[in-house]
């Protein structure tokens, strides 16, 4: 464990648990990584390769994405050792024992994320009831089924179109990862009058300069396909899916998928992180260097965490919505103007947003509660 103190600092992380029931096969973590603002609100993340220091990352990014929304929620995340893919009742025993493992960690309300959806929140609520991203009928606004992550997005787009001097109709975007997010940010994107030439599932890549039918790819996919069968596509690989020109490359999946061996390769005006960490941070730097907009991820795909916040606080569907819009909006629109101003990277431009919140709200709590090491349970 002592590998993974390198990720503690001033913020945190507050506490971190790991979780192991071996009559269901569970293997969990659970990190909270500052609550100085309130109870933690992140994501379960369902795979069979995450890691510890995966899920400390990504708690933090939750921490500067709620502070920097100005949401009443510190950050966290956890991660479920497993095939999300498995029988859909090895699943509900999976994340019914995981629910119940943290059934009296009040510092955490759980969350949908990669491979979990709002059928696995209902179990939760079902067993602890601190949860958001509900279903429908349970009262929730399903954050997967409207797409709330990218809706903010295409709120994004708007500035950084006009930032980067080229119009939204007709604009090319390419997306690396067509799930919860992908899917939706492409049909709002294609509903303003932007071209897909290039996605990618878990299961391969296509492309076409002429566009992509949104509508077609989404209809396969929820009918349990992949991009891949769509008709006449061109397939690619994952590779010469980054190599694409495009006005927009939107990653929309797993961490680090942009790094320093393919950086080089990428062709586009603007990244716009869907997707939590997709991008290193030498990366985002040769992005900066060339001239390419990199807006990060706790900016750009804040859309799902806000919807989050207000349906734990009672708000409309609409009533978010529309918050997402505004704060996802303004944010962008300060972070472009730092970095215009002092020449930064738009993260570091970012970062600023969000500490001056935290620092603000981290010196009314008892400071001693963060300064010392993390805990591991």
């Amino acid at each position: 464990m002592d590998q993974n103190l390198q990720y503690s600092d001033e913020l945190g992380p507050f506490k971190v648990i790991h979780l192991y029931e071996p009559s269901v096969d569970l293997k969990a973590v659970l990190v909270v990584d500052n609550v100085a603002l309130g109870p933690s609100v992140g994501g379960i993340r369902m795979a069979v390769d995450v890691t510890t220091e995966e899920c400390m990352r990504l708690a933090r990014a939750m921490t500067y994405k709620n502070a920097a929304a100005g949401l009443p929620h510190g950050g966290g995340k956890a991660v479920i050792l497993a095939n999300p893919k498995m029988p859909k009742t090895d699943k509900e025993t999976l994340i019914r024992a995981f629910a119940n493992g943290l059934r009296n960690e009040d510092s955490y309300i759980f969350a949908p994320d990669m491979g979990v959806d709002e059928e696995c929140m209902a179990w939760i609520r079902d067993e602890v009831g601190r949860v958001v991203g509900l279903p429908r009928e349970l009262g929730g606004i399903p954050l997967d089924e409207l797409g709330a992550t990218g809706w903010g997005l295409a709120q994004v787009v708007d500035l950084v179109a006009v930032e980067c001097g080229f119009n939204v109709q007709g604009a090319q975007y390419v997306v690396q990862g067509f799930g919860a997010v992908g899917k939706h940010v492409s049909r709002f994107l294609a509903d303003k009058g932007a071209v897909l030439i290039g996605v990618a599932d878990s299961h391969g890549a296509i492309c076409d300069e002429n566009g992509l039918d949104v509508s077609a790819l989404i209809a396969l996919k929820n009918d349990g396909k992949s991009v891949v069968d769509l008709p006449d596509a061109k397939k690619i690989s994952n590779e010469d899916l980054v190599k694409l020109e495009c006005d927009i490359w939107i990653p929309a999946a797993r961490p680090d998928v942009i790094h320093e061996g393919n950086v080089q390769d990428l062709n586009t005006k603007v990244m716009l992180q869907g997707a939590n960490i997709p991008c290193t941070l030498t990366a985002e730097k040769y992005l900066h260097e060339h001239g390419v907009l990199c807006i990060p991820d706790f900016i750009a795909n804040a859309g799902g965490v806000i919807c989050a916040s207000m349906e734990y606080h009672g708000a409309t569907q609409k009533a978010a919505f529309e918050s997402i819009a505004e704060k996802v909006t303004h944010n962008t629109q300060q972070v472009i103007q730092l970095v215009n101003e002092r020449d930064i990277l738009p993260r570091d431009a970012a970062l600023v947003l969000a500490k001056q919140r935290l620092d603000k709200a981290m010196s009314y709590r008892r400071y001693s509660l963060f300064s010392t090491a993390p805990h591991f349970l």
